[in-house]
């Protein structure tokens, strides 16, 4: 569908392994802070915990992205010694209790809007596969994918709830702080490309994917869960 699956693995092919798409978490959180981020300005000299893209997207802001593994996020933010950390969404985040320390709880991720994950087979192993097993496993792929965000849709809107009656301060990120994010991306991405040939390739095919899908989800989809949302409000 669309060809990303086959662009992705032409990619993995260099390391003698292939994908299969196993899971999504759908669209993820923009994290905790210790204050409130109402502009750009506000993450010059923020020490967030954050790696990967968004890290260097935010790097432009003047922000300083940290790594810390799960169990060191929340004495972390208690010490003081960052001022936001992002995980994934309500329900895993609110295992970690972040809420205490850093109550202010902004949405939506704009660099996880849905999330993969794959599950990587050696290639020589994967071609030495009768077909038949080859299916089994990419069918057993296609139901964890499915089954992952049905569970996420499930359990994330009870875990927002007990959050809020915990203390978390939910507010989305400002229109401001979201052009200057997609702007800088987009800056990034267009520097990668110039030297990175397979990183081209790859965001090709999912910007030239993407931008149709979304004039189509504003015909249908969005307009519904629109007016459904006005109509459904707690």
């Amino acid at each position: 569908m669309g060809g990303g699956k086959e662009v992705l693995n032409e990619f993995y092919k260099k390391y003698n392994c292939t994908a299969l798409l196993c899971g999504n978490t759908t669209c993820q959180m923009g994290g905790w802070f210790r204050k409130e981020i109402k502009t750009v300005a506000d993450f010059n000299g923020l020490k967030f915990r954050i790696g990967g893209f968004p890290g260097r997207v935010l790097t432009k802001f003047g922000a300083v992205p940290q790594q810390i593994a799960a169990p060191d996020i929340y004495p972390a933010l208690e010490k003081g010694t960052i001022d936001a950390a992002e995980w994934v969404g309500p329900y895993d985040d609110e295992k970690l209790g972040l809420y205490k320390v850093a109550p202010y709880y902004y949405y939506p991720g704009w660099w996880e809007g849905g999330s993969m994950l794959f599950a990587f087979v050696n290639l020589e192993k994967w071609n030495a596969l009768p077909k038949v097993y080859k299916h089994i496993l990419e069918q057993a792929a296609h139901f964890a994918n499915t089954w992952m965000i049905a569970k996420y849709d499930q359990l994330n809107p009870p875990a927002l709830k007990k959050l809020l009656a915990g203390g978390a301060k939910l507010s989305g990120f400002s229109p401001e702080i979201m052009e200057a994010c997609w702007k800088a991306a987009n800056e990034l991405h267009d520097e990668i490309a110039k030297t990175n040939e397979s990183f081209k390739k790859v965001n090709d095919s999912m910007v030239a994917f993407r931008n149709p899908g979304y004039q189509w989800t504003q015909v249908a989809e969005l307009s519904y869960d629109s007016f459904m949302v006005n109509h459904t409000r707690g």
